[in-house]
């Protein structure tokens, strides 16, 4: 029995906040391109950019300290956070002019002005806070950020954390008050609106294989999950945006650019605070430092979300393992993901992360009583009355190979073939909040003649495009008050 071939230029599998961006970046440089999405679940962003499955920071390492760690001379290393913050400037613009030429509708719905807060205590760590503020304020992508020692601004700035607190044990906050928080959730539907104009979203369909056809294109089999029908894909670039089953997806390609790769999957949890009095009377992203051993995903951060016009407050993560690769996986994710060309770097991995096998041991092991107390310490009067558990995202952090074995990563990793037909990204953190650049990498190593022609149109979305904003002033300040306009981010206008 034949089945349908449905045709198309660009293929999307995943419908997340990466498919959304570069299929949306694709229809403003080649409207003619049709482009199909193709989602195992019944609903755009259902998995890592669901609001509640990621900590929706808008990353740009104005709080998060893994981004500028201690060098071994006791100095801050801010080379990571200059760069995510350069990205993040990049996504910025390509939403700002989303905005401006009506592809994204009311920013609110996906974007507000929230303080981003860097929070230590102890001598040590009040010290470190304040290397830190001197090497990024001097930089015009962090100036305006404050170095705060004083326990009455403190108490003031952060009532919930400074209500019985003992200053005895100085405290030290990185605040900087232009910093958002993004509801990727929102963002992605509206970009996904935008794309699906061009050509089909198929909800409720799975990828289950895919393969190179000798003319350069792909046959991408999909399986209808509500009805059973089998359809076959001929697509002439395909991108694998599918989370944590990215990787069961590249793998199949066949690519040799894919053989090595691993996975290591990380669940999380967070609390979420049911009491609205506590919710009103904090305003911030307050990040602190991660336990020795902990991934950069887990550092622990009291934190105001806005969704659905709502403001709510979480803190965590609490960490958590599952060999699922998604939220809704299966247990046999990981064992099917091993292979012989990535078993040595996974068999490295294991023992060279014996610090992080602890820290899930502990995580797991710890009693409602022990998270509590987790919490205690950016909140002293924590009650548990007032929080309730939810499940949060899956992720599955990049296992590389290595010339010692294998490597763990805790970023993202666009993977692409040689000629350019098939990529897919693989990582978690800083993910969606870099999402635009990732996917300007993408073409960039898919389409490198294509690319050359699509200079004038980057340049007009992003006005930054190939520029430092870090190195020029006068730009980002320009690029700066242009996307807080247009994103309606009035609390992050520079004067």
């Amino acid at each position: 029995m034949s089945q349908t071939v449905i045709k198309t230029d660009v293929a999307l599998i995943g419908a997340g906040i990466m498919s959304a961006t570069l299929g949306a970046l694709v229809r403003r440089l080649e409207p003619t391109w049709s482009v199909s999405v193709f989602e195992r679940l019944d609903a755009a962003a259902a998995e890592s950019s669901d609001p509640w499955n990621n900590a929706g920071t808008g990353h740009s390492a104005l709080c998060e300290l893994n981004y500028t760690p201690k060098t071994a001379d006791g100095d801050v290393d801010i080379t990571k956070a200059l760069n995510i913050n350069e990205q993040f400037q990049v996504s910025r613009q390509f939403w700002a002019h989303a905005v401006d030429n009506g592809f994204l509708g009311n920013p609110k719905e996906f974007i507000n002005p929230i303080p981003h807060v860097s929070f230590t205590h102890g001598a040590d760590g009040v010290e470190y806070l304040r290397k830190r503020y001197d090497k990024l304020s001097a930089n015009p992508l962090f100036e305006g950020m404050e170095y705060i020692t004083d326990p009455a601004v403190f108490a003031e700035r952060l009532p919930l954390m400074g209500a019985g607190r003992d200053y005895s044990d100085p405290v030290a906050l990185n605040w900087f008050n232009d910093g958002t928080d993004v509801d990727f959730g929102a963002l992605t539907q509206q970009l996904l609106g935008y794309v699906g104009q061009a050509g089909d979203v198929y909800f409720g369909h799975a990828v289950t294989n895919l393969n190179k056809q000798s003319d350069g294109s792909w046959r991408v089999k999909v399986t209808n999950r509500r009805t059973g029908e089998k359809l076959t894909i001929a697509a002439k670039f395909v991108f694998v945006g599918a989370g944590g089953g990215a990787l069961h997806l590249l793998q199949k390609s066949g690519i040799k650019e894919a053989k090595g790769f691993g996975g290591f999957p990380v669940s999380g949890a967070f609390l979420r605070c049911t009491n609205p009095d506590l919710i009103e009377q904090h305003a911030a992203k307050v990040y602190g430092q991660a336990a020795v051993g902990a991934p950069p995903m887990s550092v622990p951060h009291l934190d105001t979300r806005v969704i659905n016009h709502q403001q709510g407050l979480l803190f965590g993560p609490y960490a958590g393992w599952s060999p699922k690769f998604l939220k809704s996986g299966k247990f046999t994710d990981l064992p099917f993901s091993v292979k012989p060309d990535n078993i040595i770097p996974l068999l490295s991995v294991g023992m060279k992360e014996m610090a992080l096998t602890k820290y899930l041991l502990g995580e797991l092991a710890a009693s409602r009583a022990d998270q509590i107390a987790t919490l205690a310490d950016f909140m002293p009067r924590a009650n548990g009355e007032d929080w309730e558990m939810i499940t949060a995202g899956q992720r599955v952090q990049v296992i590389r190979k290595t010339g010692g074995g294998g490597s763990l990563e805790f970023g993202t990793a666009v993977i692409a073939a040689g000629d350019g037909t098939i990529a897919g990204l693989l990582g978690a953190s800083p993910g969606a909040s870099t999402a635009v650049p990732a996917m300007l990498s993408v073409l960039e190593q898919c389409f490198p003649q294509q690319y050359q022609a699509w200079t004038p149109k980057l340049t007009e979305m992003i006005p930054s495009f190939g520029k430092k904003l870090s190195d020029n002033r006068d730009l980002f300040r320009q690029v700066w008050d242009w996307t807080s306009s247009s994103l309606e981010l009035t609390a992050g206008q520079k004067a």
